[in-house]
């Protein structure tokens, strides 16, 4: 009765047959399940599944593996930025690009072997041109390698259907006609496969083979860093903390590596029994990430800390990350050649705000506002945020030292002396503007000259009774 045709098994009005398993005759390549188009020479993608496997000794060993996944994950965006979660087991990361980095298949494969011991795992890896094929092969328990799409389909022949994780029942109705491996139910009908099995799983075959498309979800690690540790002992010598924070900190400056970023505020935090746990804010003057500055910055507020009370665990949180521009080093010392001594210069910020706190230092920067007590305003170091603004523009007719208030000034003849008579020396500059707020000013602004030569920024109210004032000196 092998004369039959299996296509039969698949007519709409055919019975269903599970009582004996018979091998399927071969049928036309037009009624394969397989698309008819063949799939490009070369692979415009290609793919590293990873299949993590749970420590059978250890407990509750399944409920411990999505964080670790994450955890891997993180990691693996140092070799590619496209990485997806496969839930429950799996990871997929695309490599094309980052083929010729890492030294080829066996390298990016090092690589991700190294990440997994790395987070104590042991994992299966594949390479191939689809992630769904990637997976299934790594699922599989099968080392596959395949950078050619046009040996794809044969490499995936010979892996179980069980690779797909496609339903048990499923799986048991294929394998009642004798299907079990991919091959076999590529060279199925298609009609028939979706009419018996389901399109969703034909949909599956064409995700494998690469005739449809299979979009992943980027997988987006932690924005935060956020690590608590555990003391063995209490401790309330400063310099033995900072010892302690050291592993954090260095978790810390490979979690930032890995996002080529770096952390402009860093809190600390300190635990007692009994106590509110102590609290300590560093902030920076430019991205950080290097462990070793940070634990010296650290040790400074430390230092200014006054503990309630033996600690017993320790935590840090950051900011969120920030780009941090990557340059090479200045030629030139600073100071030398003309050498910048920018860095220095920040170094210098950061060390005095550890010491003496972040509100004790702080930057100047120019605000859209035509006042002059008004024009200028607190900011972080090395930030302005109105520089070319239109309120910074003709900063040089103004003097940079302004009086904490205007000084009323004597008048003889309708004209301002100070310390003897003043003669002005420019035309006037009028400013009118802050009824908004309550702080309106209307008044003609003036640089005067002293019986000395020294040049004066004077004004003159333009409502009655008007006055003269001193406002600010020109060096």
């Amino acid at each position: 009765m092998r004369a039959q045709k299996s296509a039969d098994l698949f007519a709409p009005d055919a019975p269903q047959r599970t009582a004996q398993a018979v091998p399927l005759a071969p049928v036309p390549p037009h009624r394969s399940a397989a698309p008819a188009a063949a799939p490009p020479a070369r692979c415009a993608e290609l793919w590293l599944g990873v299949r993590v496997l749970a420590d059978a000794e250890q407990p509750h060993a399944a409920q411990k593996i999505l964080p670790a996944l994450r955890r891997l994950a993180t990691l693996a965006q140092r070799l590619t930025p496209r990485v997806a979660l496969a839930p429950p087991d799996g990871l997929l990361l695309e490599v094309k690009g980052s083929l010729h980095l890492f030294g080829g298949a066996d390298g990016l494969r090092g690589e991700m072997d190294a990440a997994c011991a790395h987070c104590g795992l042991r994992g299966t890896l594949a390479l191939a041109p689809t992630p769904l094929a990637a997976l299934s092969a790594a699922r599989a328990g099968r080392p596959l390698v395949v950078l050619d799409s046009a040996q794809l389909i044969g490499r995936l022949s010979p892996l179980p259907l069980t690779a797909l994780r496609w339903p048990p029942g499923l799986l048991d109705r294929l394998a009642c006609i004798g299907v079990r491996t991919i091959g076999q139910a590529l060279r199925l009908p298609r009609a028939g496969f979706a009419h018996r099995f389901g399109a969703a799983q034909l949909k599956d075959l064409d995700r494998l083979t690469g005739h449809a498309s299979d979009p992943r979800e980027r997988f987006e690690g932690r924005m935060r860093f956020r690590r608590r540790r555990e003391l063995s002992f209490e401790l309330a010598s400063r310099t033995a903390l900072l010892g302690e924070l050291g592993p954090l900190l260095g978790e810390l400056e490979r979690f930032l590596a890995a996002r080529q970023c770096g952390v402009l505020t860093l809190e600390c935090r300190l635990w007692h029994r009994g106590r509110p746990p102590s609290r300590t804010v560093l902030r920076l003057a430019a991205p950080l990430a290097d462990a070793a500055r940070l634990a010296q910055l650290l040790g400074e507020r430390l230092g200014t800390l006054s503990l309630p009370a033996p600690v017993h665990a320790c935590e840090l949180r950051s900011g969120l990350p920030v780009p941090r521009g990557l340059s090479s080093g200045e030629l030139w010392q600073p100071g030398e050649h003309g050498g910048s001594a920018a860095a220095g210069s920040l170094e210098l910020i950061e060390r005095l705000r550890a010491r003496l706190g972040s509100e004790a230092v702080h930057g100047l920067a120019c605000v859209q506002d035509h006042r002059p007590e008004a024009a200028w305003g607190a900011t972080e170091p090395g930030a302005c945020p109105g520089e070319g603004s239109g309120a910074c523009r003709g900063v040089a007719s103004r003097p940079l030292w302004l009086l904490p208030s205007p000084r009323r000034l004597t008048e003889r003849g309708r004209l301002p002396r100070y310390r003897g008579g003043l003669r002005l020396a420019s035309e006037p500059e009028r400013i009118e503007t802050g009824g908004w707020d309550g702080a309106e000013v209307a008044r003609d602004y003036y640089i005067g000259l002293d019986t000395h030569g020294r040049r004066l920024w004077l004004f003159r109210e333009r409502n009655p009774p008007h006055h003269w004032y001193l406002h600010g000196v020109f060096g």
